[in-house]
C-alpha cells in the first residue's frame, strides 16, 4: 500500500486536491482528487488498489465528474493510472498565453497534438 500512498503524495505535489465518498457506514469507497491549472481539469478516482480512472478536460466542462468531453482518459490499476497522470505535459499556450490545445498519449510511446475546442 506504500506504492499507492507515495504516488498520492506526487499528485498532492502537483496541487490535487482529496474529497473521500464515504458508505451510509462510514467506509471509504472511492478517493477523489481534482487539480485544475491551464485551463484544463485533471481528475483521478480510486475505487480500489486495482480499480481507478483519470482524465484531464477543459476547465469549462459543466460537470467533471461525469464529463461530456475529455481530452484525454485513462483506466486501470491505481498506480498506473496516477503515474500516468503524472507524465501529462502541461498544456501549450497561444500567444495570449492561453491553452490551444494539449500532448496526449495515444499508444505507449507515442503522443499526438489536441486542440482546444473553445
Amino acid at each position: 500500500m506504500s506504492d499507492i500512498t507515495d504516488a498520492l503524495r506526487g499528485l498532492m505535489d502537483i496541487g490535487f486536491r482529496f474529497a473521500h465518498s464515504r458508505n451510509a457506514g462510514g467506509h471509504v469507497v472511492a478517493i477523489t482528487g481534482i487539480r485544475m491549472h491551464h485551463d484544463v481539469v485533471d481528475v483521478f478516482q480510486m475505487y480500489g488498489e486495482h480499480a481507478a480512472n483519470g482524465a484531464r478536460m477543459s476547465a469549462s466542462e459543466p460537470d467533471v465528474l461525469s464529463p461530456r468531453t475529455v481530452l484525454w482518459r485513462t483506466s486501470g490499476t491505481a498506480t498506473t493510472v496516477i503515474d500516468n497522470l503524472l507524465r501529462l505535459a502541461d498544456p501549450i499556450g497561444t500567444d495570449d498565453g492561453k491553452p490551444d490545445g494539449c500532448w496526449v498519449p495515444t499508444r505507449p510511446g507515442r503522443m499526438a497534438w489536441l486542440r482546444a475546442s473553445a
